[in-house]
């Protein structure tokens, strides 16, 4: 995997990871319930961040490759598979 993929999803994912956190102890506070479904959203967005970074990563390495070795058609079918998941939960 690419180094600045991996760095940047990486950094996603803890900061995500900190939010479910918080998010956690506000459930437990009894905090507003719209602030907690902001929060709750938030991290949903960076996961999607970081999931597409991790994609960025798979054209980059493992399609290439694919390509190269005359194998592609698995390849882009592992990416239709996930585009089609995007548009069934929104994105």
């Amino acid at each position: 995997m690419l180094e600045d993929v991996k760095k940047n999803a990486s950094l996603n994912l803890k900061t995500a990871y900190g939010q479910i956190e918080g998010i956690l102890k506000m459930i437990e506070c009894d905090r507003y319930c719209i602030d907690v479904s902001k929060q709750i959203l938030s991290a949903a967005s960076l996961l999607r961040k970081a999931n597409l970074e991790i994609l960025r990563g798979h054209i980059k390495t493992c399609v290439k490759d694919a390509i190269k070795e005359g194998k592609e058609d698995e390849k882009i079918e592992e990416i239709f598979s996930i585009i089609e998941k995007y548009a069934k939960t929104g994105g």
